[in-house]
């Protein structure tokens, strides 16, 4: 059976920077934009909606991830034990 050809378009405005960041990632995975794209909307046919959350994190977690960005308040470990010991489990 013939497979279909790729004919039709997708197109979108974006900021210049986010493109380029965005471009060099890609290149580094060893995909084009247009593969990426298409494994996004394969992603959005599959899942039947977006394929990663879309909520918005509440104000304590904005707050725990704001001091985790800045390096405060984190705990370092030597090994998983120390871990465990440190969660308590």
């Amino acid at each position: 059976m013939r497979k279909e050809l790729k004919n039709d378009f997708v197109k979108a405005r974006i900021e210049p920077e986010l493109k380029a960041d965005v471009h060099a990632v890609l290149e580094e995975l060893g995909i084009t934009p247009s593969q990426a794209i298409y494994m996004f909307y394969k992603m959005i046919q599959r899942e039947h909606g977006i394929p990663f959350s879309l909520m918005l994190p509440n104000k304590e977690t904005e707050k725990a991830i704001a001091e985790a960005r800045k390096g405060e308040g984190l705990t370092t470990c030597k090994d998983s034990d120390e871990l465990f010991k440190d969660l308590d489990i």
